[in-house]
This record gives C-alpha cells, sequence and structure tokens, in this order.
C-alpha cells in the first residue's frame, strides 16, 4: 500500500534518506563488530555510531527494521514472557538534539505522552493518517519535552509540518539522539505508546501490523 503512495509523502528529516550521505547501520545480534562496545552506555554507543559514519562518509545513520537487538536487556521496560523483547519494528534515524521532525502526510494527533521509564521512548507523539480510505499511524520516539507543548489529540497536522525536535539522553529514555520513527496499522488500543521492540516469538504478528518505515521515509 505504502510504495504506490511514496510521491506523497514529505521528508520526514532535512537529510535526504535515499540518496544523501547515510550510513546504514546494524545494531542486530549479527554484527559482531559490536562486541566491542557497551551499547547500553549511551557514549560508547555514540562511539559506535561516529565511527561508522565516519568511515562511510556519512551526515546520519539509519537502519534497524526487524533487527534482533540484545541491547534492549538494559532496561526493564522490554521485560517479556520468556525473555527481554528483542525484535525492532521501526527505523532508526540517528540525528543531533534539537533536529526537527517533520510530518510526512496530512493527518491528526492521534495520542502523545513522555514515556519516562529508563529505556523507553521519552517524549512520544502518534499521528492518524488516511490513504485511500485506509487509516493508519505513524510513531515518533525519543523526542524532546518542547515537541509535547500545545498538542491535544485531533490536533490537524499538515503534510511537511514540522511537529517535534530530537530529544537528548537526558529526556529520551537514556539513549543518544536518534528518531524512533514507525508505521502502525492497529493502534490495538493504546494512546501515546505503542511496542516498538516485540517478543521474539511474536514477531510475525508484529512486523505484520507494523510494516517497514521505508516505505515511507525519504
Amino acid at each position: 500500500m505504502f510504495s504506490q503512495y511514496y510521491d506523497s509523502f514529505a521528508p520526514i528529516t532535512r537529510f535526504d534518506l535515499q540518496h544523501g550521505k547515510v550510513a546504514h547501520l546494524d545494531f542486530s545480534i549479527h554484527n559482531t563488530d559490536l562486541a566491542k562496545y557497551d551499547l547500553t552506555d549511551p557514549k560508547q554507543m555514540a562511539q559506535y555510531i561516529a565511527l561508522a559514519c565516519q568511515q562511510q562518509g556519512a551526515e546520519v545513520g539509519l537502519g534497524g527494521y526487524a533487527e534482533e537487538r540484545s541491547v534492549y536487556q538494559k532496561s526493564h521496560v522490554f521485560e517479556a514472557q520468556g525473555g527481554s523483547r528483542s525484535i525492532h519494528l521501526g527505523v532508526d534515524i540517528w540525528l543531533q538534539a534539537g533536529e526537527p521532525i517533520y510530518a510526512p502526510l496530512e493527518g491528526t494527533v492521534h495520542s502523545f505522552q513522555n514515556n519516562a521509564d529508563f529505556g523507553d521512548y521519552g517524549p512520544t507523539i502518534i499521528l492518524e493518517h488516511q490513504l485511500n480510505q485506509t487509516t493508519f499511524y505513524t510513531l515518533y520516539g525519543h523526542l524532546s519535552l518542547e515537541s509535547l507543548e500545545g498538542l491535544s489529540a485531533g490536533k490537524a497536522v499538515s503534510t511537511g509540518q514540522m511537529i517535534a525536535t530530537i530529544g537528548d539522553e537526558h529526556v529520551n529514555g537514556n539513549w543518544i539522539p536518534h528518531l524512533h520513527f514507525q508505521i502502525i496499522t492497529d493502534m490495538l488500543g493504546k494512546q501515546g505508546d505503542f511496542y516498538g521492540v516485540a517478543p521474539k516469538q511474536e514477531m510475525a504478528y508484529y512486523l505484520d501490523i507494523c510494516p517497514n518505515p521505508m516505505l515511507m521515509v525519504k
């Protein structure tokens, strides 16, 4: 569905994420280079990302959809029956704190809240959209606290409108600054929050209702 409307979507950052200087980052359990770093420490994660961007001549880092990651073991937020949740359902865009984020499509504010637990999203905004009479949602996590000011459920948002800025590690759940961007086709009754990381045993179910965000990212 999303790929056929690709030309209708506005960029969600000021960077060209399809054709620009972008480092494709792999935080999966299959990346052996990660063994050199303690990714539960934002400073060490920042070192890894800075090195990867330097090596690839990039201005911004991108990646992560459907990766199985071990980093989530750092927080009780990701505890699940049978072990930690580990399958990443969105795409991460590694940007500096304060960078603006834009709506890819017109819609309304579905919900928002500060998911302030250690390791969580921090300030989060969820937008509701319609395409060809189909309703879906986009989630923006790890924002600044200022991004939530003046919001209300149902508030209209236009294509390309600035909706938020990236938060720093003091407010974004103790991560280095980045955006977690996710498409959701069924909110399952949730408000202001949604799994960004799924249990491995439920991977197929969650990937079905959270399709690849790169179908919208420009």
